[in-house]
């Protein structure tokens, strides 16, 4: 059965802007850069939505400096959200605007930097919105798929730019 999605996948290729949705995510944090830690992310989350019988959702979003890793919950699964609880904290976010970016390959850093590149040096020549944040990841495939396969995105926090009074 395929997982939920907490909001559709940016299309390969083609920068965009969008809106997700408010929403609860379990975060699981340590200390230094997302790719040397995402095994260590993942298993609290893991046995965090196994123990509580909470359904998997799509996408995974990862925080690359201070790395943290965020599981979404879907609507249908917050009545068997439990609370902070071994080493996983439990977050309600508020529906958020992002530059945002779809790739195809593996989930390496070198991937994630080519992509954030291209979509920092696009976002730049947009006057509509500006940067609020640092790129994030954003993981749609389970390690098992082969790395040609996997669909990630590069989010970049923004909000609307004040237009320029005259």
């Amino acid at each position: 059965m395929a997982a939920e999605e907490a909001f559709p996948p940016s299309p390969v290729g083609e920068p965009e802007i969008k809106t997700l949705p408010a929403g609860v995510l379990l975060k699981a944090s340590a200390p230094g850069r997302y790719f040397d830690q995402s095994n260590r992310l993942f298993r609290p989350l893991f046995r965090y939505i196994s123990t509580n019988d909470i359904a998997m959702t799509t996408p995974v979003e990862a925080q690359i400096e201070g790395a943290a890793m965020f599981f979404w919950v879907a609507p249908s699964q917050r009545a068997k959200v439990a609370g902070n609880r071994e080493g996983v904290e439990v977050l309600e976010v508020p529906e958020r605007l992002v530059a945002s970016l779809g790739a195809r390959g593996g989930y390496t850093e070198t991937n994630f930097a080519k992509v954030r590149d291209q979509l920092e040096a696009w976002l730049g020549t947009q006057s509509q919105v500006e940067a609020i944040g640092p790129a994030y990841g954003v993981f749609w495939n389970g390690p098992f798929l082969p790395g040609f396969m996997k669909r990630f995105e590069v989010h970049v926090p923004v909000r609307r730019a004040n237009p320029v009074a005259p």
